[in-house]
């Protein structure tokens, strides 16, 4: 009778482990992309994340952080775009390709424009501008 609560047992943890390993390696290898506010910057901005079938709007203040999570197995057609502005006028757009089972970090400056002293070559490589919208690294 022991044998068969040992079994039991183990047999329950081999079943949890099976539920809990697909959503660790979906959680872990999905890509994510942080665009990271100033502290330094005035006011707030507005943004859009639209991620292929998804879209999220927000405010972000000084010093905050928009986080969007891409597709664990994206598609040809798949993309990330970022639009972020005031009401002061200022709009800037970005597409990013983001990179599997990577967190990519993007730093705006205090006017709204990417830092790219403090945003790295390698992430910098992998956004483009919108079609259409204003340089999102220069004045």
């Amino acid at each position: 009778m022991n044998a068969n609560k040992t079994r039991r047992r183990y047999g329950r943890w081999i079943l949890l482990a099976l539920i809990a390993l697909p959503i660790a390696v979906w959680y872990l290898g999905s890509p994510v992309v942080a665009v990271n506010f100033s502290p330094n910057s005035e006011g707030e901005f507005h943004y859009v994340w639209n991620t292929q079938d998804r879209i999220h709007r927000g405010d972000i203040k000084h010093g905050g952080a928009a986080v969007e999570f891409g597709y664990l197995f994206p598609d040809d057609d798949f993309f990330m775009m970022f639009d972020w502005w005031t009401d002061k006028g200022f709009q800037r757009c970005i597409d990013i390709s983001p990179k599997w089972g990577r967190t990519i970090d993007i730093y705006l400056d205090a006017t709204g424009r990417i830092d790219i002293a403090k945003t790295g070559p390698d992430v910098i490589a992998r956004i483009k501008q919108c079609t259409g919208e204003p340089d999102p690294f220069r004045p």
